[in-house]
């Protein structure tokens, strides 16, 4: 361009010197001093000109190539975590989990290319055609509850699972030995429902295993299709066995009949891999116990027959699986055992199985309930055997949820203009393993940051170094600029679960930053091995904070403002704002550079607190430098005052380009359409009393004398207003978008609904306010015992009827809303009965 460009301007030039000469009498007449200083000039100025043009593309092209780069390049700090620190050598007791959580029972080895182990199973004959096959956990699907009634998060689980007129007990236990991680063993025990009339079904078990490189499986068939055991070896398990032991009645020793088919093929992908079962069941089998009658069954193909079925013909990785089909009610156990634990002593261990597998799950139960006395002291505190339960499922839960991802995230580079004059492609982020719970098994089985704080304050009070690894693992998805996917869709499995508008992370995009919560009670508690964390994590920490605290400034000093909310669209009540974690609370009604966003400000002003703290403990002097007078400033009454504190309304509010009087309207043919009436948005505080309001109470940023925290108090404590007999609700119900649909298509979410994490922290915060002295001291105290018996008395009750934690709870009758389960930051009902905080 930049040649085409000069070509042009050259031109005119010489027609203008021709005219010249022409005049001057033609061509023999020249001025030889004027015409080359003339051309010369001309000529310099073109050339600057060009020079200037091409200086400014190149240098926006090498700027634009530069952002690019840096969204997809990780962060040249040391790791906090030590080098192969997922690997048998450096974590043996941790290298197997149950690290699917979105299948009902699985585990796999923290391992970029993992060796996996599943179940499914399905009712024979209750419906016409196809069984249903039971294998990932889905909301629609009829299952449950379900859940972990014990979870260690390491060496030991017993769930529970409902499937109709079946009561399916899965258990696990590790046995730590060798180089390689140890031995483990299942059992599965499938009963009826007490209350179940019904003929007692036929029940198909699959027991699979996959591996997901070269390595190869060597099975051993006996009669009828039954497996022997199932060898191999891989470079990080070395030798291993899995065995499927004799069917047994529950409880019991003697054998019982099974049928048995097998199937064996290539790895046709996780996300492949139920649908590719459920077409294999094509062939009629009979199960004939002796002395019964004969039952028809679908099974798999009855050979065992290498089938490779890769469109290559080259599969990644072998699919081993066996059917074994039983009356119930039945118990089988599924045995694997490492070369290099067996080969460990002077003599081979007993196998992990029958009376001894009874007595080590027993011998672990026990253990649990002790440790979670000692750890929660909830039967100390006087609280029933019913809720001592809740409490030991909603850590089981989880716990139990805890997974293990590795894969490559979609990022859009901060370009650094706003998101609608962006014109970039995302890019694909370095494969990277996450080790993190998730929020719900069913619904959201991947990682989210703001999610993953509240998740490891419930973790580290049972198992710091559990926290230890998540948050190093979480530091270690840390871009170049300091910045952290909110949600993390690591590898095919977690992809395929993932609508394609939402696979994309955007790299200007922040999220609440809740790690810090945890990193604080780490700074508070002391222990040495968290503190040496700590130390190592530092950087890390310090990097995240400062892309927080530039990339999200506000347009005046001290102010916020969180980048990435939904264009005003004419659907759309309100645009929602994603990244807050907060989604559809209602904000300024016409999105402007010119917000300031009170809670993202909070948000900031905790993490400058906390990294100022451990900046001084680490002796990090020049951090600690910087950031004490943010800290200082954040946390001033008068700076929080003048940006946020809208008298008018009597709290404090965001503040924008706002009015209250919009409303969705029917307009056919389009639906709902967004219409917006008079007054015109202007410049005010943004009307919308609800948990933003809050968030200076929250966390616990106001002095114990504030004459904020009066009328804070009274907003909270008003039915009108934020209090409800089950928790504090997300918007006052006095607000006009209270239970409001947001779109045709999108209902109110945190518009009036209870969540537990913001009741966590406001249980907090009472409790923090109620032990200072202080003119508020007494009535946060009361606040606080009052409303931690409303939400964890609702909890309790909605879990005894349903059997699940849910994501929310409605605020007009207590019921359990959203997905489910939600064992996520719900868990922290937890520590709300413990009264930790």
């Amino acid at each position: 361009m930049a040649r085409g460009e000069r070509r042009r301007r050259a031109v005119p030039a010489e027609g203008v010197r021709t005219a010249e000469r022409a005049a001057r009498g033609g061509p023999g007449q020249r001025d030889g001093r004027g015409a080359a200083p003339r051309s010369t000039a001309g000529g310099v100025a073109v050339a600057i000109v060009v020079l200037s043009l091409a200086l400014g593309l190149s240098g926006r092209w090498v700027l634009a190539w530069h952002r690019a780069r840096r969204a997809v390049t990780l962060h040249s700090a040391p790791p906090a975590l030590p080098a192969n620190s997922s690997s048998p050598a450096v974590a043996p007791g941790l290298f197997w989990g149950t690290y699917r959580p979105h299948v009902y029972f699985g585990m796999k080895t923290r391992s970029p290319k993992p060796l996996l182990t599943g179940l499914m199973w399905a009712q024979q004959g209750t419906t016409p055609g196809t069984p249903k096959l039971r294998h990932t956990c889905e909301q629609g699907d009829g299952v449950g509850p379900y859940g972990w009634e014990f979870h260690d998060g390491l060496s030991f689980g017993r769930q529970h699972i409902q499937d109709g007129a079946l009561w399916l007990t899965t258990e696990f236990v590790k046995r730590p030995g060798g180089q390689h991680g140890g031995d483990w063993s299942w059992r599965v025990t499938v009963e009826p429902q007490a209350s179940s009339t019904s003929a007692l079904p036929l029940v198909s078990l699959f027991f699979y295993v996959m591996t997901d490189g070269k390595e190869v499986l060597l099975p051993e068939v006996e009669a009828k299709g039954q497996l022997k055991f199932i060898s191999g070896r891989t470079s990080e398990l070395g030798d291993f066995r899995f065995t499927l032991m004799p069917p047994t009645n529950p409880g019991d020793t003697a054998p019982k009949y099974g049928s048995y088919n097998v199937f064996w093929t290539s790895n046709p992908g996780l996300p492949l891999l139920t649908e590719m079962v459920k077409n294999s069941l094509n062939s009629w089998f009979q199960h004939r116990p002796p002395g019964a009658s004969p039952e028809r069954y679908l099974g798999l193909p009855g050979s065992l027959k290498w089938e490779d079925r890769s469109p290559s013909g080259q599969g990644q990785g072998q699919f081993l699986i066996q059917q074994v089909t039983l009356k119930v009610p039945f118990s089988v156990e599924f045995v694997f055992e490492s070369g290099s634990a067996q080969a460990g002593g002077n003599q081979a261990l007993p196998r992990l199985a029958g009376s001894l597998l009874t007595q080590t799950l027993e011998n672990h139960a026990e253990a649990f309930r002790e440790r979670f006395e000692k750890t929660f002291h909830l039967k100390e505190k006087g609280l029933s055997p019913g809720e001592q339960a809740l409490g030991q499922a909603a850590l089981s839960d989880l716990l139990g949820g805890i997974g293990y991802f590795y894969g490559q995230g979609l990022v859009l580079p901060d370009m650094g203009v706003e998101e609608s004059e962006q014109k970039v492609d995302p890019a694909l982020f370095p494969p990277i393993p996450l080790f993190t719970a998730v929020p719900s098994r069913s619904f959201f089985p991947r990682g989210f940051l703001w999610d993953e704080g509240f998740h490891q304050l419930v973790v580290q009070r049972w198992d710091p170094y559990l926290t230890r690894e998540a948050l190093g693992h979480w530091l270690g998805l840390l871009n170049a600029d300091g910045w952290i996917g909110r949600e993390q869709i690591l590898g095919d499995e977690a992809r395929a679960r993932v609508p394609p508008e939402f696979l994309v992370q955007r790299a200007v995009h922040a999220n609440p930053p809740t790690l810090l919560l945890p990193v604080a009670h780490m700074l508070e508690g002391g222990d040495p091995d968290d503190l040496a964390f700590l130390r190592k994590a530092f950087p890390r920490l310090h990097a995240w904070f400062s892309w927080l605290h530039q990339s999200q400034a506000g347009p005046v000093p001290l102010s916020y403002r969180w980048r990435g909310r939904d264009p005003a669209l004419p659907t759309l009540l309100n645009p929602k704002t994603l990244p807050s974690g907060l989604d559809d609370y209602p904000r300024a009604s016409h999105p402007s550079v010119a917000e300031r966003h009170l809670d993202l400000r909070c948000w900031v002003a905790l993490g400058a607190r906390v990294l100022t703290q451990l900046a001084e403990y680490l002796g990090e002097t020049e951090v600690a430098a910087e950031l004490g007078p943010l800290a200082a400033s954040l946390e001033s009454a008068e700076s929080l005052d003048e940006l946020h504190w809208a008298q008018e309304l009597g709290v404090f509010a965001d503040f924008g380009n706002h009015t209250k009087a919009v409303q969705l309207k029917p307009r056919p043919p389009q639906g709902l359409v967004r219409v917006v009436g008079r007054p015109q948005p202007r410049l005010q505080y943004v009307d919308a009393l609800g948990y933003v309001s809050l968030f200076p109470l929250l966390l616990r940023l106001l002095d114990p004398n504030s004459s904020r925290l009066g009328p804070l108090l009274d907003i909270l404590a008003d039915s009108r207003h934020l209090w409800s007999p089950f928790g504090l609700r997300s918007l006052a119900a006095s607000s006009s978008f209270y239970g409001q649909r947001n779109s045709e298509h999108d209902p109110p979410y945190w518009r009036g609904a209870v969540w537990l994490n913001v009741n966590y922290l406001a249980l907090g915060a009472l409790h923090h306010y109620g032990q200072l002295k202080g003119p508020h001291q007494a009535r946060a105290a009361k606040l606080h015992s009052e409303l931690r018996a409303n939400v964890v008395g609702n909890v309790w009750r909605q879990y005894q009827s349903t059997g699940f934690l849910w994501e929310q709870y409605s605020d007009r009758d207590g019921r359990g809303m959203g997905c489910r389960p939600f064992n996520g930051w719900t868990s922290l009902v937890l520590l709300a009965m413990a009264e930790d905080y």
